[in-house]
C-alpha cells in the first residue's frame, strides 16, 4: 500500500485502496506523504483516529525517519474560544454564566489553543459555549480587533506551515463549504490530500453541502444582537418582535410536519412546497423581522433608531462597534436569504425536510448528490488525492464509492486483512427467524439474544437498526441474564464505552451510532450481534430522495444504492469484533433474509471469510477454547 500511495504522489491522479483491518494503512499513506517532502493534508472520518495519528503514530514516524518534518493539528471551529464574543460577554445572562464564564476567562488567559477540549469539566451541552465558540457566522475575519490573537489565526498560521495537516472529514467540508467566504476558510491550501475512512464522505458531505435554519440559530442571533445594543430601546423592540415571529414560524412548522413522524426521540420527515405552504404567512412574517432587524442595526451606525445602546459601544470602541454591527446586519440577511429558499422548496437538486431534535426544530434543505460537489470543490482541485478505508468495496469492485464520490479514473488496490478470520472468529445464522417486518421479530430476537450472550459470557455489542427493537430485547434480556447491561441514551456515549471496557462481562445494547469509529481490543469485546440487516429507512428523506433520483434516471435503486449501504454499514458494524491478532470473537446476524432472499448472498460474499454455523452447540465450542 505504502508502494501504491508513493506512485500516486510521484504520478498524480486518484487512488482508491481498501485495506481491511490490521494491515497498518495509517502507516501506509503517512510514510509516503512524508517522504514526498510536500505538504500533504489528511483527512479522518472521526476524531478519535484523529487523535491516533497526531499523538501516536505522527511521533512514531519522527522518531523512526531520518527526515524532519513538522505536523499539525485542525479541529473545527467551534472547538475554540473566541476571544472578541468572550469580552463582550457578561455574568448576567443566568446562574450558568455567573458559574461558568469565570472559569472559561480564567482558561481563555492561560491557554496556547483555545481548545474546549482543555476544560475536562465544562459540561458538554453548556449554552455558554455557544455564545463563546469561534463559529464562522460570528467571524469578523481579518476585521476583527482580535484577529492577531485569534486561536483560529494561530491554527491557520500553523497549519500554513506545517508539512502534514490533519483534520476530519466534517471540518473538511465545512471548510470547502466557506471557502469562497473569508469569514471561513481554514485549512490551507494542499496540493495532495489523503481521505481515511473515506466510506464516512458522501453522508458528512451531505450535512455541509446544505442549508439550515432553526429555532436555536434564531435564539443565538437575537442574543447577540441584545448584547451589541443592551441599551437601546428600539432595538430590543425589533428582538422581541423577531422572537415571536420565530416562535410563530417554528410552531407552524412543527405543527404542519411533526405528527407524520414515528419516533419522537429524534425525526427527520420530509418537506415539500405543498407542505410548507401551511408556514408561508409565517416565514414571511419572519422574514419581514429579520429585515426590521437588520434596517436598525445598520441604522444605528448613523445616530438614528437604536444609536443609544451602540453610541455607548461607539464611545468605549467605535471601531468594535462598526465590526460587530457589520456583522449582525449580515447575519440577518444570510438568516434571511436561506429561509426564503427554504420555505420555497423548489431546487429540484435538493431535498428538503424537517428536523427535530430535543427542543430544537430545524428546517433543512441537503443535496442529494454531492458526487459533483466533491468532485468540483475536492479531487478536481488536488494534484493527489488517496482514498482509503477498510470498507470500500462492493461486490469486489470500487463502482460503488466511484460514483457516489464523483471520482472519474482512478488507481485502485484491495488489501485484504492481516486476521486469520478462519480461525479467529465464526458467523452465527440462526436456523429458523421471523421475518423482520414480523411482530414476532423482536421477541425472537431477544430469545437469541439471550442464548447467544449466555455462551459467550455476556463481553458484546448488540447492534440495532431501530429503537422499537433495542427496547424490546432489551426488556426481555434484563429478566434473564445476570450481566452487566449497558444502554445507549441512559448516560453519554464516551461514558458507556469507558464502563464497558472497564466492566467485565458486560454488554452493550446500542443503534446506529455504535455502529462505527469504537475500538475495543481484548476479550472486553468477543461477540458483536445484528438485529437486522441495516438497510437505511426508506422513510428517511434522503434517503428517499436519493431512490427518487435513482428510479428516475432508469436505475435500480434497490440494487445500486440500498443494498451497498445497508453492506458497508453490515461491515462496519462487524468490525468492532476483531481488532487485534489475538482478538478471537463470534459474529451474529439475526436477520434471516442473508439466507433467505438473494441479495443475501451479496452481503455474505463481502463479509470476510469466517466459517459459517447454524447451531449454538457450535457457539458454544467455540466460546470454550482458550
Amino acid at each position: 500500500m505504502a508502494t501504491a500511495v508513493a506512485r500516486a504522489f510521484d504520478r498524480g491522479g486518484v487512488l482508491l485502496a481498501e485495506a481491511g483491518t490490521g494491515t497498518g494503512k495509517t502507516l501506509a499513506y503517512l510514510v509516503p506523504a512524508v517522504l514526498s517532502r510536500q505538504r500533504v493534508l489528511v483527512s479522518t472520518g472521526t476524531k478519535n483516529l484523529q487523535e491516533q495519528l497526531f499523538f501516536k503514530d505522527i511521533p512514531t514516524l519522527q522518531a523512526a525517519l531520518d527526515v524532519p518534518f513538522t505536523a499539525t493539528y485542525m479541529k473545527g471551529r467551534s472547538n475554540y474560544v473566541c476571544l472578541h464574543r468572550l469580552g463582550q460577554l457578561n455574568a448576567q445572562d443566568g446562574v450558568a454564566h455567573a458559574v461558568f464564564l469565570p472559569i472559561v476567562r480564567d482558561w481563555a488567559a492561560r491557554t496556547e489553543t483555545g481548545d474546549r477540549a482543555e476544560l475536562e469539566d465544562l459540561p458538554e451541552d453548556l449554552p455558554l459555549w455557544n455564545d463563546v465558540s469561534a463559529a464562522a457566522e460570528t467571524c469578523l475575519g481579518s476585521d476583527c480587533p482580535r484577529y492577531d490573537d485569534c486561536f483560529i489565526t494561530r491554527m491557520r498560521q500553523q497549519a500554513a506551515a506545517a508539512d502534514v495537516v490533519i483534520v476530519n472529514h466534517h471540518l473538511l467540508c465545512a471548510d470547502l463549504a466557506v471557502r469562497q467566504s473569508a469569514y471561513g476558510e481554514v485549512i490551507p491550501a494542499c496540493g495532495h490530500a489523503i481521505i481515511d475512512e473515506a466510506h464516512l464522505f458522501e453522508d458528512i458531505a451531505t450535512q455541509y453541502f446544505g442549508i439550515s435554519v432553526s429555532n436555536y440559530r434564531l435564539e443565538d442571533f437575537a442574543r447577540d444582537v441584545e448584547r451589541f445594543a443592551a441599551k437601546s430601546e428600539d432595538i430590543l423592540k425589533v428582538i422581541a418582535r423577531l422572537r415571536d415571529h420565530a416562535r410563530a414560524f417554528f410552531a407552524a412548522l412543527a405543527a404542519s410536519h411533526r405528527a407524520r413522524a414515528d419516533d419522537e426521540r429524534e425525526e427527520r420527515v420530509r418537506a415539500t412546497a405543498e407542505s410548507l405552504l401551511k408556514t408561508e404567512g409565517a416565514a414571511a412574517n419572519l422574514a419581514g423581522a429579520l429585515d426590521h432587524v437588520e434596517a436598525v442595526v445598520a441604522l444605528s451606525a448613523r445616530g438614528g433608531a437604536g444609536a443609544g445602546g451602540t453610541a455607548d459601544a461607539g464611545e468605549e470602541d467605535p471601531e468594535r462597534a462598526a465590526d460587530d454591527r457589520a456583522t449582525l446586519t449580515r447575519r440577518a440577511g444570510q438568516i434571511r436569504d436561506e429561509l426564503r429558499f427554504l420555505v420555497r422548496a423548489v431546487d429540484p437538486s435538493f431535498v428538503h425536510f424537517v428536523e427535530f431534535r430535543g427542543k430544537g426544530i430545524f428546517l433543512r434543505a441537503a443535496p442529494i448528490d454531492v458526487s459533483s460537489i466533491v468532485r468540483e470543490l475536492l479531487v478536481d482541485r488536488l494534484r493527489t488525492t488517496v482514498l482509503t478505508s477498510a470498507t470500500l468495496t462492493v461486490d469486489g469492485s470500487f463502482d460503488y464509492i466511484q460514483d457516489r464520490l464523483g471520482v472519474g479514473a482512478a488507481d485502485t488496490l484491495r488489501l485484504p486483512s492481516e486476521f486469520d478470520f478462519t480461525r479467529q472468529s465464526i458467523l452465527y445464522l440462526p436456523p429458523r427467524m421471523p421475518d423482520p417486518a414480523s411482530p414476532d421479530f423482536a421477541p425472537a430476537a431477544g430469545r437469541q439474544v439471550i442464548e447467544i450472550l449466555k455462551r459467550t459470557q455476556g463481553r458484546a455489542f448488540v447492534l440495532f437498526t431501530s429503537y422499537a427493537t433495542l427496547r424490546v430485547v432489551v426488556a426481555i434480556s434484563e429478566l434473564a441474564l445476570d450481566y452487566p447491561l449497558l444502554v445507549q441514551g441512559t448516560a453519554p456515549r464516551s461514558q458507556l464505552l469507558r464502563q464497558f471496557r472497564e466492566t467485565p462481562h458486560s454488554v452493550l445494547f446500542a443503534t446506529s451510532s455504535f455502529w462505527q469509529g469504537v475500538d475495543v481490543v481484548g476479550e472486553a469485546l468477543s461477540c458483536v450481534v445484528v438485529d437486522k440487516l441495516p438497510f437505511a429507512s426508506p422513510a428517511d428523506p434522503i434517503t428517499a430522495a436519493r431512490i427518487e433520483a435513482i428510479r428516475a434516471r432508469g436505475g435500480r435503486p434497490f440494487d445500486e444504492y440500498q443494498v451497498p449501504v445497508a453492506i458497508l454499514t453490515l461491515l462496519q458494524g462487524l468490525g468492532r469484533l476483531i481488532r487485534h491478532r489475538r482478538d478471537r470473537g463470534v459474529l451474529a446476524v439475526l436477520d434471516p433474509r442473508l439466507r433467505t432472499r438473494g441479495y443475501g448472498r451479496r452481503f455474505l460474499a463481502s463479509l470476510p471469510p469466517t466459517p459459517v454455523v447454524h447451531d449454538l452447540r457450535e457457539v458454544e465450542r467455540f466460546c470454550s477454547i482458550v
